[in-house]
């Protein structure tokens, strides 16, 4: 018997054990049928506990991005699976569980980890932030590997002018493309932006509407414009790729490497450090927040719900500062975090140093006031921050105190904004807009994405300080504490039982909507879920 023969004769029989071992055997395990997995819930008085649920099968929508993410191959270099071990957990979430993948057939674990692995991709950046992404990948990583998909979107080759419009100010040309993307005829406009290089993203949302060039800063001075136009293909991409992990759902409210607090922290300048956070800063912040930091970068166009953060402004949103200028703990905080439902993503993962460095950049080089050369402001060194606010311990959360929070909601005419139920459709939400001229769109308070963190502290705070350079301004002076709890868990409420991808609310008995309301009920991890122990 030769050699070759043997070796063909196994090559032969392990490809059958393969099959068999990764093909067939599977079927008959009974994890592999069950579409059983742990998730965490937000329950009516504004407390995260985990629960045993069921996976939820893809949208139509959904589905079609799978099928567009297989086409492309966006398997080959990206996996879909948390192992069991302290890395993978601290850097991407939860551990997989069996029933993430009842509707994935054929499963797209993936092996080779090219590319960040998408196992708990949903939600962690919003949507504006992919489409760049999907666009141009060094728009956003400079010494990104990817390659872009821009053959997703409808990229006329031809440049489309810009023109005058005696009551909307500026538009675009009227031509064969643009007369069949939008609808010059329509009272109901919206604004979109350019990048400072002429690239103008049209939005779904867009379509169909008047155009109006929108530049309040000067944004692109330029005559004429590049379209990239979304198509219902990285509409569905994007939609797949926001599904992937929140069968767990909002398990990210509590990732412990997420959870960043500081308060009154503030780091001596340096010139070394500043050095190092212009190498951060043009790594990994220039694409969205432009070289000089006045939120115009090459991604800005595709952000078309909120623009970054203009730094030149010296005005931040969120702090925990009496003053306007917010601490050094602030904004790592907001750096660590992220901005949830934004395009600002978390930088956990990035060494505590390039934060620390990237903020010395920012206050000292970007948030200055140049408009007289020879006396520039910085705004840290003219107006340093001011000591924190106190925030007392918050009271235990009752069904008293969230009812008492829905009359200050009233009295506080939230409503307005946000809407009698939340969801940021409020009478006065239309015509709202930030500092900076643009659209400024009420929070969808029912989503549970909230931009300044999940907590009932940071929603409290939120409320004392306001958001500056928004339309939210600070309740501290006109409630007291108490009423701004209640307030805060109210907030939390609206969110209660909720599906956090969709909004959709949640199956659940009564019964077991009960006891996930008992507020001395502990379920520390998805190995103490409610379901699997009892109660």
């Amino acid at each position: 018997m030769s050699a070759r023969f043997v070796a063909l004769v196994a090559g032969v029989g392990f490809f059958f054990l393969a099959l068999i071992t990764q093909g067939v055997l599977p079927f008959f395990e009974p994890s592999a049928t069950t579409n059983h997995v742990t998730a965490v819930i937000r329950n009516d008085i504004g407390q995260l506990k985990w629960m045993e649920t069921s996976a939820t099968d893809y949208t139509p929508l959904e589905n079609v991005g799978r099928r567009v993410y297989l086409r492309e191959g966006c398997w080959y270099c990206h996996s879909q699976y948390v192992r069991p071990v302290t890395g993978e957990t601290r850097r991407w979430g939860p551990v997989s569980e069996a029933g993430e993948y009842a509707y994935d057939v054929p499963h797209l674990f993936g092996t080779r980890r090219i590319g960040p692995d998408l196992t708990r991709e949903g939600l962690k950046y919003g949507d504006e932030w992919h489409l760049a992404h999907f666009w141009n990948p060094r728009m956003l990583t400079p010494d990104s590997i990817m390659d872009p998909y821009s053959g997703l979107f409808d990229a006329p080759s031809e440049a489309v002018k810009i023109v005058k419009d005696s009551a909307a100010g500026n538009t675009l040309e009227r031509n064969a493309m643009t007369e069949r993307l939008f609808d010059f005829a329509s009272k109901d406009q919206v604004k979109i932006t350019p990048n400072a290089d002429g690239l103008l993203f049209v939005p779904m949302v867009a379509q169909g509407k008047y155009p109006v060039v929108w530049a309040p800063n000067n944004e692109y001075a330029g005559g004429s414009v590049k379209l990239v136009i979304e198509t219902k293909e990285v509409e569905a991409l994007i939609a797949y790729v926001q599904k992937l992990g929140m069968n767990r759902g909002k398990w990210r409210d509590l990732f412990e490497p997420q959870e960043m607090e500081a308060a009154g922290i503030t780091m001596p300048r340096s010139a070394e450090w500043i050095e190092h956070g212009k190498e951060v800063y043009e790594r990994r912040c220039v694409g969205c927040h432009g070289v000089k930091g006045d939120g115009n970068g090459p991604a800005a166009t595709f952000l078309y719900n909120q623009r970054p953060r203009n730094f030149t402004q010296g005005v931040f949103k969120f702090r925990l500062t009496e003053d306007p200028v917010p601490s050094d703990g602030d904004m790592l905080r907001t750096i660590t975090r992220g901005v949830r439902g934004t395009a600002m993503p978390p930088w956990y993962d990035l060494p505590l140093n390039d934060r620390l460095a990237v903020i010395q950049y920012i206050k000292y080089v970007l948030a200055v006031d140049r408009s007289d050369p020879k006396k520039p402001a910085l705004y840290f060194v003219n107006a340093p921050p001011g000591q924190p606010l106190y925030i007392p311990a918050p009271p235990p959360p009752t069904p008293a105190l969230i009812a008492h929070g829905k009359e200050v909601w009233i009295q506080a005419k939230c409503w307005e904004c946000h809407g009698d139920t939340g969801k940021g459709d409020g009478e006065e939400a239309a015509g709202l807009k930030d500092d900076s001229g643009f659209p400024m769109h009420p929070a969808n308070l029912t989503s549970g994405q909230f931009k300044s963190g999940p907590s009932v502290t940071d929603i409290y705070r939120t409320i004392s300080t306001g958001l500056s350079g928004t339309p939210m301004p600070s309740f501290h002076d006109a409630f007291s504490d108490a009423d701004r709890w209640a307030l805060s868990y109210y907030i939390l409420s609206l969110s209660a039982f909720s599906d956090p991808l969709t909004g959709e609310p949640l199956k659940i008995s009564a019964a077991n909507r009960a006891a996930l309301n008992n507020p001395t009920f502990e379920t520390p991890g998805p190995e103490q879920a409610y379901g699997l122990l009892p109660p």
